[in-house]
């Protein structure tokens, strides 16, 4: 093929292992520049795929493509391509963490649960770990952020209790 007439879509999408709409979107997006056309043919060259590697590397470490975008065109021309991705990085690092902890928690609730034989929802110590002697009709148990509502009183010792059961809402 001739290098002078750089390469076609689908070269670049097989080379960089992405699709070829996934590289049209990109140059739509702003990621990657318009590309030389040949015969109304878009045509790449190199500097193109270390473009597409830079933006699926970005992509693998969470940036998302407006974050991609500020690597590739929103810093000084000076900025080395490691002081950007510092900046951006550092900027991140708390999302992740925040997205880490999250997990965690996701996956204690479920280890949790696995481990959980209830027969009634009102007798699960997921939903409802403690229930104070001093706990009101219509006040909400907390545990790690979700609440249920207690059913009232008058629901469990008279006729409606059952419904109240039923309905899964835990009583007092």
């Amino acid at each position: 093929m001739d290098q002078q007439a750089g390469l076609r879509i689908g070269e670049v999408a097989r080379q960089a292992g992405l699709r070829p709409s996934a590289i049209r979107y990109y140059e739509s997006a702003g990621l990657l520049p318009r590309p030389l056309r040949v015969s109304g043919s878009r045509r790449f060259d190199a500097t193109d795929l270390l473009r597409l590697a830079v933006i699926e590397l970005a992509k693998r470490a969470g940036f998302t493509l407006a974050e991609i975008r500020t690597l590739l065109r929103g810093f000084s021309p000076r900025s080395s391509p490691s002081e950007r991705w510092h900046a951006l990085a550092r900027q991140k690092l708390p999302e992740v963490e925040a997205l880490i902890a999250r997990a965690r928690t996701m996956k204690r609730l479920l280890e949790e649960g696995l481990k959980c034989g209830c027969l009634r929802l009102e007798a699960c110590a997921l939903l409802v770990p403690t229930r104070s002697v001093g706990v009101r009709e219509g006040t909400r148990a907390r545990r790690s952020g979700a609440s249920l509502p207690l059913a009232p009183a008058r629901l469990v010792r008279g006729a409606g209790a059952g419904g109240a059961r039923r309905a899964g809402l835990p009583t007092r």
